[in-house]
């Protein structure tokens, strides 16, 4: 079965859920769905920490919102194949927020003659279906730390290509540090 869009959950105000019980009737949450995103950070720490990746840009979100752990995922896989194969070493990239919240979902039948085949709660807790993120206004999403300026104006470039996949409107904001 296909994923629920994205709208169902992004701009929802939301009591963040994350809790597991480990006595049986106590959990209403049986299983919990794996992480999706396979690395948080990636490229040249080391460089990063010494200093020698100088121009810094930081991915924020404009508005209060949850990202799904898929949509941080895809984007991570497109910033970092691009740059680990155009410029490997020169570059440092961090995912920031972590996916807490769990995403439920109420299974309803729809199309023709589900009104009347249709019986449930109302109001029914649902089962898992995913994780998310829970984003204030101005929190960061992406950190890339990369070492010259033509690369930087290629991360602006990437960054616009990956906005479609975020159900927020972003801004990046950039920095040179200098020692």
């Amino acid at each position: 079965m296909a994923l629920r869009k994205a709208a169902s959950y992004s701009k929802r105000s939301v009591v963040p859920y994350t809790r597991i019980s480990r006595q049986k009737g106590k959990a209403y949450i049986k299983v919990v769905p794996p992480q999706k995103i396979v690395r948080f950070s990636m490229g040249n720490e080391k460089g990063f920490n010494d200093g020698k990746l100088p121009y810094q840009l930081k991915v924020v979100t404009e508005e209060k919102v949850q990202v799904r752990h898929n949509a941080l995922e895809a984007c991570r896989q497109f910033i970092n194949r691009y740059l680990e194969k155009n410029y490997p070493g020169q570059y440092f990239f961090r995912v920031i927020p972590y996916p807490h919240h769990i995403q439920r979902e109420n299974k309803m039948l729809t199309g023709a003659g589900a009104d009347r085949m249709q019986t449930g709660m109302q109001l029914s807790f649902g089962k898992a279906m995913g994780k998310a993120a829970i984003l204030k206004q101005w929190d960061g999403i992406f950190f890339i730390a990369v070492s010259n300026e033509k690369i930087m104006q290629i991360v602006r470039h990437l960054i616009k290509q990956v906005r479609p996949k975020l159900p927020c409107k972003v801004r990046i904001l950039s920095e040179i540090i200098k020692n």
